[in-house]
């Protein structure tokens, strides 16, 4: 699926990181240095040792890849609706999105291979790879080359085609996460025990590399602005890309697979959270700016 989103992402946007370098580079080393490996983990931990007991050892397994999956996966467009909802600086929010993709190409398959490797998990190359190339690199490429075809015909124009698809983005985005459900559905229901083993690790680390970005944004003197896409886009997941990732990988009725899913499910609410967290604590984030 494209999103009517990713037309904003001009890649010339990566030529933005001048403006605001401290909050990109907190994005950076949140999302690729420490999300990923702090998701492998917080897995390792509850699905290894806390539910130890609960959890077959084959399914703990899918499980924790499932969870790698994610945490190798961070947002892209949603991005665009958390900012919105924190008031975050547009600019900052599409260059930060239009970097962000631009790693995700190299950096997916890699990480996933690494911490897949860890856990003694066989790594089909070709699937990771054609995972990336289906769900990051076609879609951007499509989406540029729509763009600039719009905005040859004027501004105008490409902000009435935004007008018009975003309807069918947002019906395209509930479509998919029906899909999700159904195949997973009878899983869901018949496993609630599961559901909230699964959801544990996953909320943590939303929680914990949100609050580690909103931080690290008001220690380096970002402004509220900046540090709120900041600190959204690792926090969220690209989630299509990791549930694809996880059924090509292990298949439709997997743990892994699973895994992904429920991070979608608790997605949307947690992050919610998240949005409301960070915008009701502007007063005490802009202190620090005021005393410093």
């Amino acid at each position: 699926m494209i999103y009517p989103m990713m037309l904003k992402v001009d890649f010339n946007s990566i030529k933005e990181v001048g403006e605001n370098p401290k909050g990109l580079i907190v994005t950076w080393i949140v999302n690729w240095s420490i999300k990923p490996f702090t998701m492998y983990g917080i897995a390792v931990f509850f699905f290894y040792f806390v539910f130890k007991g609960l959890i077959p050892a084959e399914l703990a397994k899918e499980y924790l890849a499932g969870a790698a999956l994610l945490g190798a996966a961070p947002c892209t467009a949603m991005v665009f609706v958390w900012s919105r909802l924190t008031g975050g600086d547009p600019v900052f929010t599409l260059s930060q999105v239009a970097l962000n993709d631009t790693i995700m190409v190299f950096a997916f398959a890699p990480i996933v291979g690494l911490l897949l490797g860890l856990s003694s998990i066989t790594v089909p190359w070709d699937t990771l790879l054609v995972s990336v190339g289906l769900y990051i690199v076609i879609p951007v490429i499509l989406a540029q080359l729509w763009r600039r075809a719009l905005l040859s015909k004027g501004q105008a124009v490409f902000d009435r085609t935004l007008e018009r698809i975003g309807p069918l983005s947002i019906a395209a985005l509930l479509l998919t996460l029906v899909l999700l459900f159904a195949f997973q559905g009878e899983a869901i229901i018949r496993q609630p025990l599961v559901i909230a083993m699964l959801a544990v690790p996953i909320l943590i680390q939303v929680l914990f590399n949100s609050s580690l970005a909103y931080w690290l944004n008001r220690q380096v003197g970002e402004k509220h602005d900046i540090a709120c896409p900041s600190a959204l886009i690792g926090a969220s997941n690209f989630f299509e890309l990791a549930v694809a990732a996880a059924i090509g990988l292990f298949g439709f009725h997997s743990g892994a697979a699973l895994a992904t899913v429920v991070g979608v499910l608790i997605e949307v609410p947690v992050m919610l959270l998240v949005v409301r967290v960070v915008n009701r604590s502007r007063g005490w984030y802009e202190r620090s700016q005021t005393t410093n």
